[in-house]
């Protein structure tokens, strides 16, 4: 049984038979595990949406694409920075997740980041799972549960996230990598 808390800052990578298609060839970063529930946002969402259309004085500090992504199915009215930050003390703003890796507080001043941040992402949205939730999908298969890197937040291609995720494992999850979009057609 995996400790609760220990999920944190970990990947959670969309099985190929998961049927939600919310979560269809997903990344979801995990931002919070514990008794309480889960909640991470979906890295590999770009959505057409400039940052600085709806976050004009953060524009300038996304990385590449200066998108908006869908972080998941809940509140999508809400935004999310999530920030890499390299070093052991981060600014005012920044509350670490794991790692280099924590969110931003979007209504601070830009400027105390500005200097700091290795990259940026603004999600619209999270994912979210009730107490228990997550995990019973864990058991139920859905979900592979891999560590996650600094470059995984800022991936140039995120579209390409989940095939990279997967290549990147030391274990037969690397094979699924090379799991068809429609197997009917294999």
């Amino acid at each position: 049984m995996t400790e609760v808390s220990s999920l944190t800052g970990r990947l959670l990578v969309a099985a190929p038979a998961l049927a939600d298609p919310n979560f269809d060839r997903a990344v979801v970063l995990l931002l919070d595990h514990d008794e309480e529930g889960s909640l991470g946002v979906v890295l590999n969402r770009p959505t057409p949406v400039g940052v600085g259309d709806i976050l004009a004085s953060w524009a300038g500090l996304a990385g590449e694409p200066d998108v908006v992504f869908q972080g998941g199915p809940v509140s999508l009215d809400s935004a999310l920075g999530v920030a890499v930050i390299p070093g052991d003390e981060g600014p005012l703003g920044w509350r670490r997740v794991h790692g280099a890796i924590g969110l931003v507080d979007l209504e601070a001043p830009p400027e105390l980041l500005a200097a700091a941040l290795g990259s940026l992402r603004i999600f619209a949205g999270y994912a979210g799972w009730g107490p228990g939730q997550l995990d019973g999908e864990l058991q139920d298969g859905a979900w592979y549960v891999v560590e996650s890197e600094p470059g995984d937040v800022s991936s140039p291609r995120p579209e390409g996230l989940w095939r990279a995720v997967l290549r990147r494992q030391r274990s037969e999850l690397a094979m699924i990598a090379t799991y068809p979009d429609d197997p009917s057609l294999n």
